[in-house]
């Protein structure tokens, strides 16, 4: 199980894509260094992914802020806050449900470090509020996981649309089907995908 860890797996995964992709070798230069991203795996992964859903970066992160000054950002403390509490956070009721689902399904985050890429979705995707593109969020940036990818994300889906000049947007099996040759790097082309959307339409394409 292939993982990136530093700056070198990044720089090895650049190295495969410009050998198997004349349009990666032409735009990787343009981007400069891709971002390792890495996060702390566990509780506080899924907590922020589950907050960050269906808003902006700056909206998640003032949330983020208000939960972690109230203390609202371990699972004790959520499971034995009111709702009010997490809500007057900025939480949505919605939102609140989904981390209380969160908090009492004692996922083993250890045992997950060791599983496949599809029993970690499987895992993570049980719980309410954890759809397909949490888990490979989770897979990518928690986990480090070299090959996992996002091909319904509709930046990625975007990028991949202006990087190769395609008359409309790769929808999810589409681009999961123009990927395949980046394994086993496609988690460093969605962090070029990420980089060339941001680059190309100035403003961040992930949380």
């Amino acid at each position: 199980m292939r993982l990136i860890e530093a700056e070198g797996d990044i720089a090895e995964g650049v190295a495969h894509l410009a050998a198997v992709c004349p349009v990666w070798a032409r735009v990787l230069p343009e981007l400069g260094p891709l971002p390792l991203r890495r996060r702390e795996d566990g509780f506080g992964a899924l907590m922020s992914a589950i907050v960050s859903q269906q808003i902006s970066v700056a909206a998640a992160a003032s949330i983020s802020a208000r939960l972690a000054a109230a203390g609202l950002d371990r699972p004790d403390a959520i499971a034995a806050a009111e709702d009010a509490a997490l809500r007057a956070c900025g939480l949505s009721g919605q939102k609140v449900r989904y981390l209380r689902a969160l908090t009492g399904a004692d996922i083993d985050f250890a045992a997950l470090r060791q599983m496949p890429d599809e029993e970690v979705s499987a895992t993570l995707t049980a719980l309410p509020g954890i759809g397909r593109w949490t888990a490979e969020m989770y897979l990518i940036f928690a986990l480090g996981r070299a090959d996992a990818f996002a091909p319904d994300d509709l930046a990625l889906q975007e990028s991949a649309r202006i990087m190769y000049g395609l008359p409309e947007r790769p929808r999810g099996k589409a681009l999961a089907e123009l990927a395949r040759p980046w394994a086993p790097w496609r988690a460093v082309a969605a962090r070029g995908l990420w980089a060339y959307y941001h680059h190309a339409k100035g403003r961040e394409g992930v949380t």
